[in-house]
């Protein structure tokens, strides 16, 4: 430890964000200002962490160490504390202690089955299947010289690319692959083997989504309205990215004002999700490798690198190569260009079909945060749904029956799990088998609240976190199947086509 540091010093905004890229990454944790610059390269989860560089990094912190961190490693890194007032005020709370019993009884089951939180020879073993799926599959679509056969290859193309997004890559990079830091990184990059950048699905997925999931922030939103904008230092980063860029020509947040268009958003949505990995390898994964921003998350983080830069242009080139070029040198430019786009959609659809139904559907909540909605702290604190409601309320009423004096744990509506689970859905929960299918998105809830434990282990902690939601009065909403969580989808975007904007 460096006694000529002043680990007391106090720090700004604009200095916490002057260190913000790999070579030079300081991070805010709970108002404690950390130098993680030499600890990432022996940190166990490898350089994940470097993702929280520049940043309030405290959600990061809290949901991918269910075990804690010991106190004595966080004050020898610490190099300060940050100024009162200078990080925008916090939609959430970590005030109760629900998350806490949460993670020591998920901990306490994983070691009781004595599974790896990280990693496994289930993951392992699918991980091989899927990938030798992939790359015979690129073969027989390239080789087959009957176009029909080719393009039931190319089919199947996509479906093991939707598969190895869903069961390798976002294991890797969310550091649940394996305890080897190594062999996350290689998981990490099958998302560029298959076209897509592992660097942009962090920002967006990791820095946007997983931490502030279902939230908005309505001044960013009337700025882009009036066409204002201000530098990225100063924008809120408690803001999910998936509410409003996944899909622009859908209505996916009750703030957002209905268009026209929106009436039928529910017939030609699912025409949408087939475009999505398309625009992602094409567009969004280019913008931000060029603008080192994504819509309001700063990413030099990871593309403040000259190395990283190289690996996303290298590997683009790479898998245009053999997954465009190679379909046209032997099917024609016009034959290997249908075969790459339909890859691609039903890459596309097989992804946004298990995905969208776990936050954009029938129950779910939305959050909301600004100045400009004049409550207390900038802050709305209550998550409520497309009706206004706020389903905590029936929950909480129904588990303080329940206890015994009626005494019931306070949870704040706003604290992190507590939105978790009120803006996240399950299906088919409980299944070994569509656990599997979808790399654990059928239980989104559980993957949520522990991003680092591997999803083959969700199957095992479900039945924890129902019990202990319902113990607390959180939330815990589950669909039977992904026939019946589609359908719901479908209905409520259907319902946020028609409806008037939530003020």
């Amino acid at each position: 430890q460096d006694k000529t540091v002043d680990r007391n010093r106090l720090i700004s905004r604009d200095e916490l964000r002057s260190h913000n890229v790999p070579q030079n990454a300081w991070a805010a944790v709970h108002g404690r200002v950390l130098n993680i610059t030499d600890f990432a390269k022996r940190h166990p989860g490898g350089d994940i962490i470097l993702l929280a560089a520049g940043k309030d990094a405290t959600v990061l912190f809290e949901t991918y160490h269910p075990r804690g961190i010991p106190t004595p490693l966080l004050d020898k890194l610490q190099v300060g504390k940050m100024k009162d007032g200078e990080l925008p005020s916090s939609f959430y709370s970590w005030d109760s202690d629900f998350y806490t019993t949460l993670r020591t009884r998920v901990v306490q089951r994983l070691e009781e089955r004595n599974l790896p939180r990280r990693g496994g020879h289930e993951i392992w073993i699918k991980a091989i299947l899927l990938l030798v799926g992939f790359w015979f599959s690129l073969y027989n679509m390239c080789v087959r010289e009957t176009f029909w056969v080719a393009a039931l290859w190319s089919v199947s193309m996509g479906v093991f690319a939707a598969f190895i997004g869903t069961c390798i890559q976002h294991d890797g990079n969310h550091g649940a692959f394996s305890t080897s830091r190594g062999l996350n990184k290689v998981a990490g990059w099958t998302l560029d083997m298959i076209g897509a950048s592992g660097f942009t699905w962090e920002i967006q997925h990791m820095l946007g989504h997983h931490p502030y999931t279902n939230v908005l922030d309505v001044d960013e939103e009337l700025r882009k309205k009036s066409g204002e904008d201000c530098p990225i230092g100063d924008k809120d980063q408690e803001s999910d990215p998936d509410v409003f860029s996944s899909f622009p020509a859908m209505r996916m947040h009750p703030y957002h004002t209905a268009e026209w268009y929106h009436r039928y958003q529910h017939l030609y949505a699912p025409l949408l999700f087939a475009l999505m990995t398309l625009a992602k390898v094409f567009q969004q994964d280019i913008e931000v490798a060029t603008s080192q921003r994504l819509y309001h998350i700063d990413a030099q983080c990871r593309y403040g690198s000259i190395l990283n830069v190289l690996r996303f242009w290298s590997m683009k080139v790479l898998s245009m190569g053999y997954m465009l070029v190679l379909p046209c040198y032997f099917h024609g430019v016009l034959g290997g260009m249908a075969l790459f786009c339909l890859g691609h959609f039903t890459c596309g659809e097989v992804l946004a079909t298990m995905f969208i139904v776990n936050h954009v559907i029938e129950g779910v909540s939305f959050g909301k945060k600004g100045e400009s909605l004049g409550s207390k702290n900038n802050v709305e604190f209550r998550p409520t749904t497309v009706s206004g409601s706020t389903p905590m309320e029936q929950t909480r009423s129904d588990a303080k029956k329940a206890a015994a004096g009626g005494k019931l744990k306070d949870v704040p509506y706003n604290d992190w799990a507590a939105v978790q689970c009120q803006t996240s859905v399950n299906w088919s929960p409980g299944s070994y088998f569509w656990n599997h299918f979808s790399g654990g998105l059928s239980h989104q809830i559980e993957h949520h609240l522990f991003p680092s434990i591997c999803h083959t282990n969700y199957v095992y902690i479900q039945d924890i976190v129902e019990k202990t939601c319902l113990e607390y009065g959180v939330p815990y909403q589950s669909e039977p199947s992904l026939f019946v969580a589609y359908k719901k989808m479908l209905s409520h975007l259907k319902f946020l086509g028609n409806e008037k904007k939530v003020a």
